[in-house]
């Protein structure tokens, strides 16, 4: 079965791509500009008539977005959860095949799963805001630099956790570390702030070596959003 990714060329569902890619899985990705109502369209209503992202097993997993401004921010944050039990899935569902993306320990398997939870919970609230102040909105400087305090606060305990193992869940790269890409490529790319990055040791040497994988540059290859 192809799995067709459905969605905006944004964060959330290239974090799918990076993880059907690192599996081998075919996949065919239909972009919905929702700035032109194409969420609208009858045919993705069918699949979820409350014009939210959902997931369709069946035929794939969808990521929808709704247009309006007001919304943006809670749905964004709903599609970016839903992406990682997506990937989880994927993971799991193709686990002998690919890039073996969950350890092979259940030992493994908890590290990558509670780095996952970090990277959600942690990592992902202030570069989000960051990316919704900077990228698609004017910056706010009180606003962004308590962000960025945030941000910063949290990479120091990346560089710690870094200088012990060449990736956050051990010496093997796995989903924990791949679901940071997105929005960390907003950081370094039109953000302007990599700095935020090479300050710190380990975690710059960790983001070269996730960044330059083959799947990683295919996705942006195929979606190259607003980096």
């Amino acid at each position: 079965m192809v799995v067709k990714v459905y969605g905006p060329d944004a964060a959330a569902p290239k974090r799918v791509l990076e993880c059907l890619i690192e599996k081998g899985v075919e996949f065919r990705t239909v972009t919905i500009d929702h700035f032109k109502g194409e969420h609208k369209a009858p045919e993705y209503l069918k699949l979820q008539p409350s014009d939210f992202h959902v997931m369709v097993r069946r035929s794939g997993f969808f990521l929808l977005l709704r247009s309006k401004h007001v919304q943006i921010r809670m749905v964004l944050q709903q599609a970016d959860a839903q992406s990682r039990a997506i990937i989880s899935y994927y993971a799991e569902k193709y686990k002998r095949q690919g890039t073996d993306l969950l350890g092979k320990t259940i030992e493994e398997r908890g590290l990558v799963e509670q780095w996952l939870e970090v990277e959600a919970q942690n990592f992902h609230p202030p570069i989000f805001d960051l990316v919704l102040k900077i990228v698609f909105g004017p910056e706010l400087p009180p606003a962004a630099q308590r962000e960025r305090d945030k941000l910063c606060k949290v990479l120091d305990i990346y560089e710690e956790m870094l200088s012990k193992s060449k990736y956050l869940a051990g010496d093997f790269v796995s989903l924990a570390d791949l679901s940071h890409l997105p929005f960390t490529q907003y950081l370094v790319g039109k953000m302007g702030k990599e700095y935020l990055i090479r300050d710190r040791k380990h975690v710059s040497a960790w983001w070269d070596d996730i960044s330059s994988r083959p799947s990683w540059k295919k996705v942006l290859e195929l979606w190259p959003g607003q980096y």
